[in-house]
């Protein structure tokens, strides 16, 4: 079973994506966070086989929550969703441990972006 720590501060967006996420076979969200202080956390707690972790959030930014998750647990991949993703937030989302991103706008490609971290691999779109 795929446990998957899900942190976003509006919680219909994480109703959504828990959806999206348990509709996958052997894909559960094993806890859920509204800031990124929570997800440093949760993500100490449960020790998340993915992290998928929002950008604009109270407390921590998922950039901020990422160095410390990726510190904590360097081998667990976060995938980071975002309002606006540009070219510069890939970036700095890279130097932070991200290993994903994908576009709020476009959750379609969560489920994909997630298999591709679960294989190790990383899903940066163009």
């Amino acid at each position: 079973m795929t446990r998957i720590l899900l942190v976003d501060d509006n919680p219909a967006v994480r109703r959504f994506l828990r959806g999206v996420l348990e509709a996958q076979a052997d894909w559960m969200v094993c806890d859920e966070a509204g800031d990124g202080a929570e997800a440093v956390e949760r993500a100490r707690q449960h020790h998340p086989d993915l992290v998928l972790l929002d950008f604009q959030m109270p407390v921590k930014n998922g950039l901020e929550a990422a160095r410390e998750i990726t510190s904590l647990a360097p081998e667990t991949p976060i995938l980071m969703i975002t309002m606006y993703l540009s070219k510069q937030l890939m970036e700095e989302a890279q130097k932070a441990g991200i290993r994903g991103t994908c576009e709020k706008a476009k959750l379609g490609c969560v489920v994909d972006a997630a298999k591709a971290l679960l294989r190790h691999e990383t899903y940066f779109p163009n």
